[in-house]
């Protein structure tokens, strides 16, 4: 028996249909969707964290006007941005943990450094009335708020990508597939209380 062209080929058609339903419902296109996921919750933990950065010149300019001779101080907090910002952990070295913990290291630097220039601001009762100051106080908060909540988020991110290639069907997919996806590395709380935001007070 002879099978009609247009028979055969309206059966691959359907066919292919069929299969493909199958895959994308079992799963195949979760590890990348996730990673991508990771990826992108990555981007916006460094976005907060430039943001950050992009504050402190205009910070210390402010305080220095009003407190100069807290020279250590001031240059405490340059050295320690000067060197949160060059270190770069972008999308193909976020699977490196020794590139991510010397971010994070670099960045608790940076948290530290400004936690102790907050501290000698309250010496200056003129500096904390400064309309400038206030401002700047009330920008540099609401970022680290920014900054805790993208961390946040950047390790959900990883967990449940993590997770999926762990766990069956994932672990298949990954084995078969995309097996050059590594499992992705994660901040850690280096001090108690570190996944909450600082307390930034004037």
């Amino acid at each position: 028996m002879t099978i009609n062209p247009t028979y055969r080929s309206r059966l691959q058609v359907a066919t292919l249909l069929v299969l493909a339903t199958f895959l994308t419902a079992c799963g195949i296109n979760n590890i990348p969707t996730l990673d991508e996921q990771a990826k992108a919750a990555w981007g916006q933990v460094q976005n907060q964290y430039q943001r950050r950065a992009d504050l402190i010149p205009n910070l210390v300019e402010t305080v220095k006007g009003y407190a100069a001779h807290e020279q250590e101080t001031l240059t405490t907090v340059i050295e320690a941005r000067a060197k949160a910002t060059s270190i770069q952990v972008d999308a193909s070295t976020l699977d490196d943990p020794a590139k991510l913990k010397q971010f994070q290291q670099a960045q608790d630097q940076l948290t530290g450094a400004l936690s102790r220039l907050m501290v000698v601001s309250e010496r200056y009762p003129d500096l904390k009335a400064n309309q400038n100051f206030l401002a700047l106080q009330s920008q540099l908060e609401g970022t680290e708020n920014r900054i805790a909540v993208a961390r946040r988020d950047f390790i959900l991110a990883v967990q449940k990508y993590n997770t999926e290639i762990r766990t069956f069907p994932g672990r298949l997919w990954h084995s078969v597939m995309y097996s050059d996806l590594p499992m992705r590395e994660t901040f850690e709380a280096t001090t108690p209380g570190a996944e909450k935001a600082p307390e930034v007070k004037f």
